[in-house]
């Protein structure tokens, strides 16, 4: 029994903890990216050791995934029942997140390598981007369909294709803006391109076959 309440009593300062070295953790990978900020500099802004920070997270890379569930946390605190909003609201907040990340390019390099090094066999944060990337799809296609219910589209055949667009172009626009920040601006790229995207749901237009036959 005392071991067990020693433990109520031990949870709440390691979670303390272990929010603290996050909260370091971001502005750290914020400022310097995935590569130069170190474990060093997280535990030396959070007072503590190297091996601190590792006994809270085990390693480098495991910290870098746990700062991206809690940069997803930190996005939607403030928003209604700390989740991203439902139906046609949840276009804009994806063109708002897309504004936000212009501000932190160190947390965009972090998840644009991870998720690209995902991929790979036994990666640790392969579980966290599969289901982040079915949840998305999920819930962007929820948010198609009430929109097409309200615009009177029939048949919106091309939901599917149109869900994985956007997350794609949202995270292909991120890792363009990292390498050339001064020619592509992700805020005004991604609006447009979600904009685009949502109105070619609503209101097709011709196969690009067309235009090729134009030319010819």
């Amino acid at each position: 029994m005392a071991d067990s309440d020693q433990t109520v009593r031990v949870r709440p300062a390691t979670l303390a903890k272990r929010e603290q070295i996050l909260k370091a953790a971001v502005e750290i990978f914020g400022n310097k990216g995935s590569t130069n900020g170190t474990l060093a500099d997280v535990a030396d802004q959070v007072g503590i050791t190297h091996a601190g920070v590792l006994h809270h997270f085990g390693s480098k890379q495991k910290l870098l995934l746990e700062v991206l569930s809690y940069r997803d946390q930190t996005d939607v605190a403030e928003l209604a029942e700390k989740h991203i909003p439902g139906g046609p609201e949840l276009f804009l907040h994806l063109v708002r997140t897309a504004y936000a990340n212009e501000r932190r390019p160190g947390i965009v390099q972090a998840y644009t390598v991870l998720s690209s090094e995902s991929v790979t066999d036994d990666h640790p944060g392969r579980e966290y981007f599969e289901d982040r990337y079915t949840t998305l799809r999920r819930e962007v296609t929820a948010a198609f369909h009430e929109l097409c219910a309200q615009e009177g589209v029939r048949d919106p055949d091309t939901i599917a294709d149109a869900a994985a667009a956007i997350l794609a172009v949202m995270d292909g626009l991120q890792l363009q803006w990292l390498l050339h920040p001064g020619t592509v601006e992700l805020g005004g790229a991604s609006e447009f391109a979600i904009r685009a995207i949502v109105n070619g749901v609503l209101h097709p237009g011709p196969e690009l076959s067309r235009y090729a036959a134009s030319t010819s």
